[in-house]
């Protein structure tokens, strides 16, 4: 079971108690456009493996800003495309999903059948481990943090609050972990409406997902969105 908690990065996070036997998967929105046209943030995670290029080379080419959640084991494997992102600061945000890919949750339940990372001192290896990687590779210093399965227990989220991050949720998911069809990604983000958030994967070049994704955000292009990355908020 999980309880989703919508947040609105207008506010102070604020989440509600977990439930026993529970996870929480806080959702995420901007806040309402003050103009006609729609705003949208794209949050692509990087967890491991490679890089998709269907999806990065559309970003490139239709200057799309974006919001990348990379681990430090992805960044580890993917020098050649660090070094592209690092060259375009002003399409990329990266921010911080962790050392190794661990869910932030403690105890012994296990989100997608995934490990967690058990205690809290095993999520601040996590959190701080993926931030200090981020320093290493492009000299910026996260802001938000989204951990493995995008699942938490209340005092995960209540210590990477403390670690100074703010959580991010999502309140459209393009690909169900890069999991999806092509039709059904690009179907996906076409629904994506004003201060949706939406979620979608970078890492699975070998998926049929990407191409889906890449279809999407040229057609929200297209359709003329306005395209938010988190760390400008």
């Amino acid at each position: 079971m999980r309880l989703i908690v919508t947040v609105c990065v207008a506010a102070m996070l604020s989440l509600a108690p977990a439930i026993a036997g529970t996870l929480l998967e806080p959702a995420l929105h901007l806040p309402k456009a003050q103009s006609s046209v729609p705003r949208v943030a794209v949050t692509l995670d990087a967890c491991s493996g490679d890089i998709d290029h269907r999806i990065l080379d559309v970003i490139i080419s239709e200057n799309i800003p974006v919001t990348l959640f990379v681990t430090e084991r992805w960044l580890l494997v993917n020098a050649e495309t660090v070094a592209v992102l690092a060259r375009r600061p002003d399409l990329f945000n990266i921010e911080n999903h962790g050392r190794n890919h661990v869910p932030a949750v403690t105890g012994t339940e296990k989100p997608y059948g995934i490990t967690p990372a058990g205690t809290l001192a095993a999520v601040d290896d996590e959190v701080l481990g993926g931030a200090q990687a981020i320093i290493a590779s492009f000299g910026t210093k996260p802001g938000w943090f989204r951990g493995a399965t995008a699942l938490y227990t209340q005092d995960a989220l209540d210590e990477i609050g403390r670690l100074g991050f703010r959580v991010a949720g999502f309140s459209l998911n393009a690909d169900y972990g890069a999991t999806a069809s092509a039709a059904a990604a690009e179907a996906q983000i076409r629904k994506a409406k004003d201060g949706d958030v939406i979620i979608a994967h970078i890492n699975q070049p070998k998926r049929a997902a990407g191409e889906g994704i890449a279809r999407g955000l040229m057609e929200l292009k297209r359709s003329g969105y306005q395209f938010v990355r988190l760390g400008d908020l």
